[in-house]
C-alpha cells in the first residue's frame, strides 16, 4: 500500500512519516489485504480544528476526535481486489493533534506511540473493520491492533486483555 502523509501544524517536527509507514507494514503482517500495491491511502496529521470541521461536516458531530477515516471501498472489494491494474484509493485518514496528545497523557503513553495505534486503527476501518458493529466485530479489530502494536513494542493500549 502506498501512504500519502501529510503533517500540518500544530504537529511537531518529527518522523511521522516513518512511524506511519511501520505502523502500516506491521499491520499488513495481520491484514494481509493491506500489502496489495495496488490500494493509496491519503493520511493527514492535521489539528482538533480541521477534525472538527471533518466531523461535524461528514458524521454530523459537532466536536473534534482522535481520529477519522473515510473508505472508499467496501470490505469486500479490499479483499477482492486483484493485485495487478490501476491504482485503488482505499480512503483517507485524519489525526488530530490537541486530541491525540491529551489521551496520550491520560494514558501515561509517548504521543508516537498513542499516534501509532490511532494510524492502525484508521487503517483497520478503511481494510472494513468496525467496532460499532457488535462485540465481536469489535474483539476481532482489537485483536489486530494489539497483536500490530506488539510487534513494534508497543503496549497493549486497551491494557486489559492478552492476545
Amino acid at each position: 500500500m502506498e501512504l500519502d502523509i501529510s503533517v500540518e501544524e500544530p504537529w511537531p517536527q518529527g518522523e511521522w512519516e516513518t512511524l506511519a509507514q511501520q505502523a502500516c507494514e506491521a499491520l499488513q503482517a495481520f491484514a494481509p489485504e493491506l500489502a496489495n500495491e495496488r490500494l493509496s491511502t491519503s493520511l493527514v496529521f492535521t489539528s482538533d480544528d480541521e477534525v472538527h470541521i471533518l466531523n461535524r461536516e461528514w458524521r454530523e458531530r459537532d466536536k473534534p476526535t482522535n481520529v477519522l477515516s473515510f473508505p472508499m471501498l467496501t470490505r469486500d472489494d479490499v479483499l477482492s481486489l486483484a493485485s495487478d491494474g490501476p491504482p485503488e484509493m482505499l480512503g483517507d485518514i485524519a489525526l488530530a493533534f490537541e486530541t491525540c496528545q491529551r489521551e496520550a497523557v491520560e494514558k501515561n503513553v509517548s504521543v508516537q506511540d498513542h499516534a501509532t495505534h490511532l494510524i492502525i486503527h484508521g487503517l483497520l476501518h478503511l481494510a472494513g473493520h468496525d467496532h460499532e458493529i457488535s462485540d465481536k466485530d469489535a474483539e476481532e479489530m482489537e485483536a489486530l491492533e494489539i497483536k500490530t502494536l506488539a510487534v513494534m513494542g508497543i503496549a497493549d493500549p486497551y491494557g486489559d486483555r492478552y492476545i
